[in-house]
């Protein structure tokens, strides 16, 4: 052994003694960090909602396959899980962050905009440092990839995506504003970044990018209504207090509202653990958002009905031979008032609500009202628990419009109106409603097929120059 060779291996041997001495603590410190960012990144990510759409109904966490409807066919959330085969294991923190903040995926594809990232660009870089080291660390990973998704000619040109970005996409991160404080600007930052607000709130435009001059003013998310979230106090929330806000964000209920569908699936996977201070943050912001209003609305939504007992005309008298003729009266007492009771006033210990002063029936979009007494109200987070039961099996088309109309006229907003037809819509999954169904969906297409046209004429006119010269 020559001289430098002894010295290298003297050098080796002292480094690693070094090394040895300072370990246990310098290994606990990076193992704190490690946590703690891994523990970080998880909030973030809840607070993103990421569980709900990349995790298929009685699927493993994050292993993706959930089918989002459109009107252009279902898309299908992708695995993001770590695993190296199926999902985004290979993924660097570059490639993570341009994924998030400009819908491309590792291997230079874009993502539909079903993937709210136009909402994702808004988080800051450290923000996705951290979510990526959760997915990263923090996640089982599942090696069964997603079902692939499959839309008509030409919306599965996922190059398209690159011209739709070009026209609507801004992908700078959350710049706070000087002249708000401190509470305002963490709402502002969650509600228009991983809370993703105004992507299901906000209605979109001839090309599905959101209409931002009406920004979260109420939007029809597949058969269900969004509504207008603005501080408008009649077609908004400009009635509710910060309380009310907090409240239904954290339980899915308050005296005026109570969440059911996708809004309590995000209640449930997301808005439900996120901290006192950032629910409080988020109300703040909510409250300052300009109103948008609808003329239609001349009181608030919540301030339709009072206590009504229609029952006495109903009791001791025979039900006709023929189901589908039941009153309205009738079929609530049949269905609804053991639990809601006979004034409609709710539950006597709070749990269930009164159907008057509800968003549910002073609303004149009536798609939710009827969904959820098909389907009822679920936790799926939570096991699949049932705060209300549906009556999808128990009535049929005419006795869920009659009973619908029966509540409206009741306890509700008059103007409100049900119709079989809607009905039958919604029972079958189809989208329903005055600002729906099959016309709304064919001009959905109609409109997707032009701005498809016209991206792809962009990107000709970009690329065209470069092959010439080529």
């Amino acid at each position: 052994m020559n001289i430098m060779t002894r010295l290298q291996s003297c050098l080796s041997l002292t480094l690693a003694a070094l090394a040895l001495c300072a370990s246990p603590g310098a290994r606990a410190a990076a193992d704190t960090a490690d946590t703690q960012l891994i523990q970080q990144g998880k909030y973030l990510a809840t607070a993103g909602d990421c569980m709900a759409c990349h995790t298929a109904h009685g699927g493993r966490p994050f292993a993706g396959g959930l089918a989002v409807a459109t009107p252009l066919g279902d898309i299908f959330s992708t695995n993001i899980t770590p695993s190296k085969t199926a999902g985004i294991g290979n993924y660097t923190l570059e490639q993570f962050t341009r994924a998030l903040r400009q819908g491309v995926r590792a291997d230079g594809k874009h993502l539909y905009p079903a993937m709210p990232y136009t909402s994702y660009a808004r988080v800051s870089d450290a923000d996705i440092q951290a979510m990526y080291a959760y997915f990263m660390h923090g996640v089982e990973p599942v090696d069964t990839p997603a079902p692939k998704t499959a839309l008509p000619f030409p919306f599965d040109i996922r190059l398209a995506m690159a011209g739709w970005n070009l026209l609507f996409l801004d992908d700078t991160p959350y710049t706070p504003q000087p002249d708000k404080g401190e509470l305002w600007n963490r709402g502002a930052y969650l509600a228009q970044g991983l809370a993703h607000c105004s992507a299901c709130h906000t209605p979109r435009n001839t090309f599905m990018a959101e209409d931002l001059s009406r920004r979260l003013g109420g939007a029809y998310i597949g058969p269900w209504y969004a509504p207008n979230i603005t501080s408008d106090p009649n077609s908004g929330i400009g009635g509710w207090s910060d309380q009310d806000i907090i409240d239904y964000l954290r339980t899915g209920h308050t005296g005026k509202a109570q969440a059911s569908g996708p809004m309590m699936e995000a209640i449930d996977f997301s808005l439900r653990h996120l901290r006192p201070d950032d629910l409080k943050a988020i109300a703040v912001y909510l409250k300052s958002v300009p109103a948008v209003h609808d003329a239609a609305d001349t009181k608030p939504v919540f301030a339709w009905g009072g206590p009504s007992d229609q029952l006495n005309t109903v009791r001791g008298q025979p039900w006709p031979s023929d189901p589908g003729q039941m009153t309205g009266a009738q079929l609530y007492d049949a269905h609804c008032a053991s639990c809601h009771q006979a004034q409609a006033q709710g539950s006597f210990e709070g749990g269930l609500p009164a159907l008057f002063h509800n968003t549910a029936t002073g609303r004149m979009q009536t798609n939710n009202l009827v969904l959820t007494i098909l389907d009822g109200v679920h936790l799926p987070a939570q096991g699949d628990g049932v705060i209300m039961p549906g009556f999808r099996n128990a009535m049929n088309d005419a006795q869920v419009t009659t009973l619908s109309n029966y509540l409206i006229q009741a306890y509700g907003n008059p103007a409100g109106k049900v119709t079989v037809e809607q009905v039958a819509d919604l029972r079958s999954g189809a989208a329903a409603g005055p600002d729906s169904g099959a016309r709304l969906v064919l001009a959905a297409r109609i409109g997707m097929g032009v701005a498809g046209l016209i991206i792809l004429l962009i990107l000709y006119l970009v690329f065209r120059p470069r092959r010439r010269q080529a």
